[in-house]
């Protein structure tokens, strides 16, 4: 790698010896590369699970890497490292783990008969994403399952699907964000040949695919890394457990580990993004941090494939420096998750004032959120206690995604109950319309647009008895703050489990307006303007109205929101033009037809808005 002047930077060099590849790695002759990092070993041996159970004893390398190639191997063929004769041991870069996280590992084939050739992929500003989560969005709970999906969501608008982790886990249910070998696919959902053949069939459909990756921490069972070496440093702290060590002593190879599991999605398995979670918490005071070291090598794979992938970051801090450009300061993300956008949104909907929503509720921070982006860019947060957040000057809109609903507010509440549950059915129209209409990227969770009732909840399968116990108190204690009455339900219950699948049973007529928007948003001129030029917010006076103008591209819309469950009587604060209607979220069809609002509209006039309604004109002329 080459910086701007044209010099080659000496760490880049060390790092093509250091960022070695790691696990077994099949040739199409059958011989297979072992490879495996152990600084602090004195003799690792690799221990084929066959008939004979050969030995092969492991070479040393420089930075602590061991290796060996054996020949005659097929896929499937398990095995373990030993290390200094201790007990055998799965591999930390394991593709499959066949019998669970406790079991030996397994040689995978890499390769897959692709028909993608002509897929580009997605910028993140064309993006409509729909995230599900691969165990409870079909009755199969495979990647087959989604793929029989894959029409329904390109008839709904959706052109890009983000799949929470499917690192192997303890058990066959789990969110995924209890992985402990991230290389590997987990094997009831389907394995690597099944996650590829859907990424070649969303491809073939035009969609993109992002994958949920986690390389903050590591889940507790079956967590072996700490057995080979410094993975982990206690240097830091996490909400989660063990800090992973990008900074310390021998974190090189640990960045390295992270940084080819991020290449091997994009690269092999073709997928076109990443959604890495908690940002914030990947301690790292390096000089080049491992988030702009992330950036960069994907975008050296960019350039290598000519292939467009995005990388997203889920991040609970009010800091575009991590979606700021490397040029520029920043470590050059593609873009991030806005939770304040939701969490505005939903206090004003909902009334709760509880937890972290103590700092949201009045109509002007969803006002400031939909103009700078952020909710907090500087001021004091009560639940923070402390000022908190920067704007995020001079980015485009088109680098935050917003939504409604994620995996993380709805299944962190104590019943997991979906918006469906808390709120009318013209109130969910209204959520839907201020996050579709809105300039930035808009995120669906699954079941959403047809308003399921079925709760999304948290659950787990671990076998260790302290586990199950600690994650029973953690959800407890996660709760308190809240204030939330009933039961918590057990996360290790099947029952929990099976109560969290969609059940496909639609909402009359939200599915339609949730198409109609989503054509709406791909049509209309106004919409693709991301510039902070391209929406004017127009501050509602107190009243629980949001009015705002997207325009650009010689179009211009006037979009008009009530919150309230009583009309309200809005005054529009706009130069003299002539407003003819587009949609009403009122009325049976969303367009013209019928609804409650009037057809046409002149400025400066007054305009009594239905209770909980969105409403849309068009500028018609200038009078």
């Amino acid at each position: 790698m080459v910086s701007l002047d044209g010099t080659v930077f000496t760490f880049r060099r060390d790092m093509n010896t250091i960022y070695q590849q790691v696990g077994a790695l099949l040739q199409e002759d059958g011989r297979c590369s072992f490879r495996v990092w152990a600084p602090l070993a004195n003799k690792v041996t690799l221990s084929l699970d066959v008939a004979d159970m050969r030995s092969y004893a492991m070479e040393r390398g420089e930075y602590g890497y061991w290796e060996t190639i054996v020949e005659r191997i097929v896929p499937g063929t398990k095995y373990f490292y030993v290390l200094d004769d201790g007990n055998p041991l799965p591999d930390p870069a394991s593709r499959h783990q066949p019998e669970g996280v406790h079991g030996p590992s397994a040689v995978v084939d890499p390769y897959f008969s692709w028909t993608d050739q002509a897929w580009q992929g997605l910028e993140l500003s064309e993006m409509i994403i729909y995230e599900l989560h691969t165990g409870t969005f079909t009755g199969l709970g495979t990647f087959e399952g989604i793929q029989s999906r894959l029409d329904y969501l390109w008839q709904l608008g959706v052109n890009t699907i983000e799949i929470m982790p499917v690192g192997q886990f303890p058990g066959t249910r789990n969110w995924g964000y209890d992985g402990v070998f991230p290389y590997a696919v987990q094997d009831s959902y389907g394995g690597v040949s099944q996650l590829k053949a859907l990424v070649n069939a969303a491809h073939a459909r035009g969609m993109a695919v992002i994958l949920d990756v986690v390389y903050n921490h590591l889940g507790p069972e079956g967590n072996y890394l700490a057995e080979y070496g410094p993975y982990f440093t206690d240097k830091y702290k996490t909400p989660w457990g063990q800090a992973i060590n990008l900074d310390d002593a021998y974190s090189d190879p640990v960045r390295a580990y992270f940084l080819q599991h991020a290449l091997l999605w994009l690269d092999e398995f073709h997928i076109d993004g990443l959604r890495v979670d908690a940002v914030h918490a990947l301690w790292d005071n390096s000089a080049t941090h491992f988030v702009e070291l992330l950036s960069e090598s994907v975008k050296a794979l960019e350039k290598r494939t000519g292939k467009k992938k995005v990388l997203i970051a889920e991040l609970d801090l009010n800091n575009p420096r991590y979606v700021r450009p490397v040029t520029e300061g920043g470590y050059g993300m593609s873009g991030q998750w806005v939770d304040e956008f939701h969490h505005a949104l939903h206090a004003l909907l909902t009334g709760e004032r509880k937890g972290y929503y103590e700092d949201f509720g009045d109509i002007s921070l969803l006002e400031h959120s939909l103009q700078h982006v952020y909710v907090y860019t500087g001021q004091y947060s009560l639940h923070r206690q402390r000022c908190f957040g920067q704007a995020p000057t001079g980015l485009p809109y088109s680098q935050f995604v917003v939504f409604t609903q994620n995996h993380d507010q709805i299944g962190n509440r104590l019943k997991g109950e979906r918006l469906s549950v808390l709120l009318s059915y013209e109130a969910l129209k209204v959520a839907a319309a201020a996050m579709l209409l809105s300039p930035f990227v808009p995120l669906l969770f699954m079941g959403e647009e047809y308003g399921e009732r079925a709760p999304f909840q948290f659950f787990s399968d671990y076998g260790e008895e302290s586990l199950i116990a600690g994650v029973r108190e953690g959800r407890r204690k996660e709760f308190a703050a809240f204030n939330w009455e009933g039961e918590i339900p057990d996360p290790q219950s099947e029952e929990v489990f099976n109560q969290s699948k969609l059940t496909w049973e639609t909402h009359d007529g939200l599915l339609g307006y949730y198409q109609f928007l989503l054509a709406f948003r791909k049509s209309r001129p106004a919409m693709q303007d991301r510039t902070s030029e391209g929406t004017v917010v127009y501050p509602g006076s107190g009243q629980p109205v949001l009015a705002f103008e997207r325009k650009g591209n010689g179009d211009r819309l006037l979009i008009l929101l009530n919150f309230d469950k009583a009309p309200q009587e809005y005054r529009l604060p706009l130069s003299t033009a002539t407003w003819i209607k587009l949609i009403d979220s009122t009325a049976t069809s969303w367009k013209v037809i019928d609804g409650v609002a009037p057809e046409r509209l002149q400025s400066a006039a007054a305009i009594t808005l239905p209770p909980l309604s969105a409403i849309v004109y068009e500028k018609y002329d200038d009078v």
